[in-house]
């Protein structure tokens, strides 16, 4: 019939469509694809908005979608619907995403001694211990070096007597933690807890302790490197040691050499009698840590609290105290070496020891420019209290030490070393984010990104509320939505192709990307070789795209003033031979940075005084107009 094609007349002109465009994408390493699948219509979508006849970068082609045309079809027509969720499972591992698995309440009963070593599953223990007599159960080498470990403990040793809990090397080494501990020991009798490097050197730790001890009878706890050298991430305590009774608690190396953790105790030991609680090198030599201390100690009676290098050698930051042994009895609190930090931080204390009764505080050397106000001025003494003015950042020098704790050797540097010959340290460059693909845009534009969409967001990837996932995207959602600053273009992307727009828009479109090509010489002293000054070394723009964690793959890009890019081939320093080739961007004005940030930490300057370079990490990456 006229105008209607019949359906082997059809088929032909599909595969003579389909051969011919798959024959147009030799050499962008997709001869032979489905011409429908997401990574075939990006590079079609590169090809016509890219005017230049340069190489695709496979770095970045290797984070297109793997969804095949099918998948991507049919997840695209769920998420019209508001559907993904249904077949969340299958979605996240076709298409390559970050979803935390959903532990359902585990059965298992425990009810002898158990041996745990190398554990690395992510479960849900449920009544682990309850109501045990006696006996020990040991985890050692628990969920180590892992990349995104999940564990639950609910009702662990509730009501036991007599019963010992030792964790050795707990979830050390590992990459987003999220841990959980609801009711740990409550209402336990004698027997001890002891946890040891507990998530020692870990990304992102969200570790959360719900009910602690509560109720508990005589029954020790023993915390040795508890997030020692950990990076960002938060750690809660709630309901700790409520309504104990002579239970002591010891913090040994608590949060020490952490950089950047929030960590919030809250109704600590309330209304609990003759407790001892020791806190050790508590953030000590810390990078901008932020402590909260809600309801320490109330209606406590005979309590003792002792708090030795508290906060010494930290890096600015922010403290906070708030009803710390209201009502109490007889309370007795030292803190020695409180706040003799390089760099002054902010120290609130309030609401302190009201309705005390016998209430005494000790404060050796304690910090700069701190004040407590809306204290009790009766039953409470001040004992041995010496402001530590010497301890103001002025007369103090950050030692060598230090700073490679708080900035890794390396990570930023003066323009005037990117000579060849210079031998210098190079931090690590390898990606420590979780591996995950980039959304086609069929299926991206359907679903909701923004702050006042997070419960949306939620739903679609069943993050549970309090979740390491859900601070991850609460925060990332929080650096997209932020008004840029002086001088900065900026925008979040989930799909090369809006990459591909945004830097176009910045720069026109004759532009090429670059990044650093291999993590080679990572933490060691290289050797720069031949450089060369992308726009002939003088000042220029581009697009620089830094991964974000969420679900999908997610890039903040963007452009700032005032930068001049280089690449340099990268040497090893005894043999002289190439090992990698870097790709380094100079910000000339810094006025605008904070006096805190880790390049002048490391650099020994302040906002506007020097000039600051970097390495492009692996997987991030500059965009810039074609040479």
């Amino acid at each position: 019939m006229q105008g209607q094609l019949s359906h082997g007349t059809l088929l032909l002109f599909l595969f003579i469509f389909s051969s011919s465009l798959a024959v147009g994408f030799a050499g962008d390493e997709v001869a032979g694809e489905n011409p429908f699948t997401p990574k075939a219509s990006l590079i079609r979508y590169w090809n016509k908005e890219i005017r230049n006849n340069l190489p695709k970068p496979s770095f970045l082609l290797s984070k297109a979608s793997p969804l095949t045309a099918v998948q991507s079809a049919g997840f695209a027509k769920l998420a019209a619907q508001n559907a993904l969720s249904t077949r969340l499972p299958e979605f996240c591992s076709s298409a390559q995403l970050l979803c935390i698995p959903n532990l359902g309440p585990s059965l298992e009963k425990h009810d002898k001694d158990a041996n745990f070593a190398v554990y690395q599953e992510d479960r849900n223990f449920t009544n682990y211990g309850t109501d045990r007599l006696g006996g020990v159960d040991s985890f050692k080498n628990y969920s180590e070096d892992q990349n995104i470990p999940v564990n639950s403990f609910r009702r662990y040793s509730r009501d036991a007597t007599g019963h010992k809990d030792n964790f050795l090397t707990y979830a050390t080494e590992g990459n987003v933690v999220d841990q959980s501990f609801n009711t740990y020991a409550s209402g336990a009798t004698g027997g001890a807890g002891e946890f040891n490097k507990y998530t020692e050197q870990v990304n992102v730790p969200n570790l959360r302790f719900t009910s602690y001890s509560d109720n508990a009878n005589g029954r020790s706890h023993s915390f040795s490197s508890y997030t020692e050298n950990g990076n960002a991430g938060q750690q809660s305590f709630s309901n700790y040691g409520k309504h104990g009774n002579g239970a002591p608690s010891e913090f040994t190396n608590y949060g020490t050499n952490s950089n950047v953790v929030a960590q919030g105790f809250s109704n600590y030991g309330e209304v609990a009698n003759a407790a001892n609680d020791t806190f050790k090198n508590y953030g000590l030599n810390e990078n901008v840590p932020g402590n909260s201390f809600k309801n320490y100690g109330d209606g406590g009676n005979g309590a003792i609290d002792s708090f030795s290098n508290y906060r010494e050698e930290a890096n600015v930051g922010d403290d906070f105290f708030q009803s710390y042994g209201k009502n109490s009895n007889a309370a007795k609190v030292n803190f020695a070496n409180y706040g003799k930090s390089f760099n002054e931080g902010t120290d609130r204390f309030t609401g302190y020891g009201k309705g005390a009764e016998g209430h005494t505080v000790g404060f050796k050397g304690y910090g700069v420019n701190n004040t407590f106000k809306d204290y009790t001025k009766e039953g409470v003494t001040f004992s041995s209290y010496t402001n530590a003015s010497s301890g103001n950042s002025a007369s103090m020098a950050v030692s060598g030490s230090l700073v490679k704790k708080w900035v890794q050797p390396g990570k930023f540097f003066r323009e005037s070393m990117l000579k060849k010959g210079t031998v210098m340290p190079m931090p690590d460059v390898m990606d420590k984010m979780p591996k995950r693909s980039f959304l086609p845009r069929s299926i991206l534009s359907k679903l909701p990104f923004s702050i006042s969409k997070i419960s949306e967001l939620k739903q679609i990837f069943k993050v549970e509320d309090n979740s390491t996932m859900e601070k991850l995207m609460l925060d990332s959602l929080q650096d997209c939505e932020r008004a840029p600053s002086q001088g900065e273009t900026k925008r979040c992307v989930g799909s090369v192709e809006d990459m591909i727009d945004f830097a176009t828009s910045v720069l026109g479109r004759n532009v090429m990307v670059r990044s650093t090509e291999n993590v080679n010489g990572s933490n060691k002293n290289v050797m720069v070789g031949s450089v060369i000054g992308i726009n002939g070394g003088k000042v220029t723009q581009s697009v620089s795209c830094h991964q974000s964690l969420f679900p999908y793959l997610l890039y903040y890009c963007h452009s700032v003033p005032k930068v001049r890019v280089y690449e340099a081939d990268i040497l090893d320093p005894n043999s002289k031979a190439k090992i990698n080739h870097g790709v380094a961007i100079c910000h000339l004005d810094t006025s605008s940075w904070s006096p805190s940030h880790g390049a002048f930490l490391s650099l020994g300057s302040s906002p506007g005084k020097i000039e600051v370079c970097h390495w492009i990490f692996q997987n991030d990456m500059t965009w810039t107009i074609a040479d």
